[in-house]
């Protein structure tokens, strides 16, 4: 029996990813890049000061992990607590405002060429 065979998963540890500024914030991305998976997943401090922005390609879907606040979706705001999930679609300019903290998966994985703000 032959040892050597493919891994057929990946792990992430986040407590070892460096964050990096974004416009929610700071983001410790996972699976950035990672073949044959298009796909990210993202821990994000939401800032006080956080941007509206878009994506033309990305659908990108928030998970509330801690915290409260709002978030601008187009001309909607909604309200956000722990365990709400929120999916934004290509094209939808938001921003999350508040003391927050969240999961966020993009779909296809993170492109910082797709990423526009307003």
């Amino acid at each position: 029996m032959e040892n050597s065979k493919e891994r057929r998963y990946a792990v992430a540890d986040f407590s070892s990813i460096s964050g990096v500024e974004c416009p929610c914030g700071t983001a410790k991305r996972a699976y950035f890049n990672h073949p044959p998976v298009n796909i990210s997943m993202h821990v994000v401090e939401i800032s006080k000061d956080s941007k509206k922005h878009y994506h033309k390609k990305l659908t990108e879907t928030y998970y509330v992990l801690e915290g409260s606040g709002k978030m601008e979706l187009d001309d909607d705001i909604i309200d956000l607590k722990p365990g709400m999930t929120v999916m934004i679609l290509p094209g939808c300019c938001h921003r999350a405002v508040g003391n927050l903290k969240i999961v966020n998966v993009c779909i296809p994985g993170f492109d910082p060429q797709d990423e526009y703000t307003v």
